[in-house]
């Protein structure tokens, strides 16, 4: 079960780097962000920490 939990941490770690590679490369090449990235980021901002984080 714990081993379970443990791949599944990784996915998500795996798929958080990758969103924060494709972030860092857009702000690298246009130094803002496009109004698509900021629609999301907004909606990102909706959801309360707690849903990210079981503690």
């Amino acid at each position: 079960m714990e081993n379970i939990a443990i791949e599944h941490m990784h996915k998500d770690i795996e798929f958080l780097k990758r969103e924060v590679s494709i972030i860092t490369y857009i702000l690298s090449q246009e130094g803002t962000l496009t109004e698509e990235a900021k629609k999301r980021l907004a909606k990102a901002r909706e959801v309360p920490n707690a849903e990210y984080l079981e503690i």
